[in-house]
C-alpha cells in the first residue's frame, strides 16, 4: 500500500509544482481570497494547490483534512492530512522554502508521509516502523554536539533563554521544511509554543522526523498526538536528543 501512497502523493505535488510554479513570488499568488477554518488568510497560491489536491483524493473516498477546506469525513477508515503549500507566505514573498505536505493515517496510526520541498526537488518519507528517506536515501538525525546546536524557534514571548543556551536559531517559516531539516541532520532541534501549529502543518514531517530518530512531545514533554481536526492548534517540540529537550522544558518552566 505504501508505494501506492507513494505514487498518489508525488503525483499531486507535482501537478501542484507544474500549476502554481509559475505564479511563485508575485503579487497574484498571494492575493486574498478567503479564510480558512482556523481563521486565517486563503491565499490565491493556497486555492489553486488545495483544488488540485481534492481532485486527486476525492476519488480515493478517504477522509481528508486540509488547510482551507478543514474535515471531509467520508467514513474511510483511511484520513489525508494535507497542507499543499506549507509557507504560502514565503511563497508569494519569493522566498524558496515552502512544501507539499501529506500524511495518511489508517484509522489513528500512520502509514505514510511525503514531504515535497519544491525549491530543491527533494523527496522526503517517512514509512512507520521502516524509516526516514530522502530521495530514497535512509536519513537520520544528527549526534548533538554541546555548545554547537541548531534550533528552529517560534515564540510569542517565552523562552528566549533557550537563545542564550544554543549557538543558532533558525527560523526558515515554513515548519514542515524544518521538520524535515531536522530529520535530516541539518538541525537539532524544531520549536514552536505560539500555540499556532495545525494538524495539517506537521503531520507529515512528525512522522518523519519520528522515523529519523527524533523525540517529538507538547510543550510539556509529553509525546505528541496528532489531531484529526484541520483548525486545532497547537504547540511542538521536536529534538535529536534528550539533553536538548531537556534544556527546552527547564527554559519553559516545565522541570
Amino acid at each position: 500500500m505504501k508505494m501506492e501512497w507513494n505514487e498518489i502523493a508525488l503525483g499531486m505535488a507535482k501537478e501542484v509544482e507544474r500549476q502554481v510554479m509559475p505564479i511563485f513570488g508575485t503579487a497574484k499568488a498571494g492575493q486574498k481570497v478567503g479564510m480558512n477554518v482556523s481563521g486565517d488568510v486563503t491565499k490565491f497560491v493556497d486555492k489553486v494547490a488545495e483544488d488540485i489536491v481534492l481532485g486527486y483524493l476525492s476519488p480515493l473516498n478517504i477522509n481528508i483534512v486540509s488547510e482551507e477546506v478543514g474535515n471531509i469525513d467520508r467514513g474511510s477508515e483511511y484520513t489525508a492530512i494535507i497542507d499543499p503549500i506549507d509557507g504560502s507566505y514565503n511563497f508569494a514573498a519569493g522566498i524558496p522554502i515552502f512544501a507539499f505536505s501529506f500524511a495518511v493515517f489508517k484509522n489513528e496510526k500512520p502509514v505514510y508521509a511525503m514531504i515535497y520541498e519544491f525549491a530543491t526537488k527533494s523527496v522526503y518519507e517517512g514509512i512507520p516502523g521502516e524509516g526516514a528517506y530522502m530521495n530514497s536515501n535512509p536519513i537520520h538525525v544528527r549526534k548533538p554536539v554541546r555548545g554547537k546546536e541548531a534550533l528552529s524557534f517560534y515564540t510569542r514571548g517565552r523562552g528566549y533563554g533557550i537563545i542564550r543556551r544554543v549557538k543558532r536559531v533558525r527560523v526558515l517559516g515554513a515548519v514542515a521544511v524544518e521538520l524535515t531539516y531536522l530529520a535530516k541532520g541539518a538541525l537539532d532541534g524544531v520549536l514552536d509554543i505560539r500555540n499556532y501549529v495545525r494538524p495539517t502543518d506537521i503531520s507529515a514531517g512528525v512522522i518523519i522526523a519520528r522515523e529519523a530518530g527524533a523525540i517529538v512531545t507538547d510543550e510539556n514533554g509529553e509525546e505528541l498526538r496528532l489531531d484529526f481536526d484541520a483548525a486545532e492548534k497547537t504547540n511542538i517540540i521536536a529534538v535529536n536528543d534528550r539533553y536538548l529537550l531537556d534544556l527546552i522544558l527547564e527554559e519553559l518552566g516545565k522541570k
